[in-house]
């Protein structure tokens, strides 16, 4: 399995004519995953050798503004880019409890429309992951109105994280961090692969 990282963005707080907020991409297998995704992700994109269309997921690390107010309009453009399809995947998102309601009103507000579905997978914080009065629960955000589908992913307390994804290649955790604001690092493992080596053959060569 090849994978290859390329970081379109390495700010902070702000974007600069030569350093994008902070994205980065994950490429495996033709699928492009994108982590975090600042101001300026989707012009990065564009300058970058890779295509936006082949994003099918999507982490967010945490609810500042650097690291997710460029999703809107990042998913906008791939919706412009889009051919819709009854069985086509849902793009997968996946941050902090309160990224399903920011994505749902930035899209209502504008009056946008994506020709895709989508599915927020919304991580629930633990109080101890920032200071007690940065702590705000969002967990009764949006709870009464249609929802894309999703999962609400709750901290395994004997892994001490969130299991995210699997197939027969990867798991796909997400852990706890402390910050301002609740904060989740990703972690991509790859499952031990059998060996090629013909064992008998080299025994038979010396």
């Amino acid at each position: 399995m090849s994978m290859d990282i390329t970081f379109l963005g390495t700010g902070s707080a702000y974007p600069s004519p030569t350093r994008g907020a902070a994205a980065l991409v994950l490429r495996r297998q033709g699928e492009c995953w994108l982590f975090d995704c600042g101001e300026g992700t989707q012009t990065q994109l564009m300058r970058s050798h890779l295509r936006a269309g082949r994003i099918t997921k999507i982490f967010i690390t945490h609810l500042h503004g650097d690291h997710f107010f460029g999703l809107p309009g990042l998913l906008c453009t791939l919706s412009l880019q889009a051919n819709p399809g009854p069985t086509k995947a849902p793009l997968d998102i996946y941050g902090p409890l309160g990224l399903r309601y920011f994505i749902r009103r930035s899209l209502e507000l504008s009056h946008s429309q994506l020709l895709f579905p989508y599915a927020v997978h919304e991580l629930v914080p633990t109080p101890d992951q920032c200071p007690a009065e940065e702590f705000k629960d969002f967990s009764s955000l949006g709870g009464d109105e249609a929802a894309p589908q999703g999962r609400i992913l709750h901290l395994d307390p004997i892994e001490n994280s969130y299991l995210l994804f699997e197939d027969e290649q990867l798991v796909l955790k997400a852990f706890r961090l402390f910050h301002r604001i609740p904060s989740f690092g990703f972690v991509v493992e790859e499952k031990p692969r059998t060996g090629q080596l013909n064992v008998q053959k080299l025994k038979d060569l010396g």
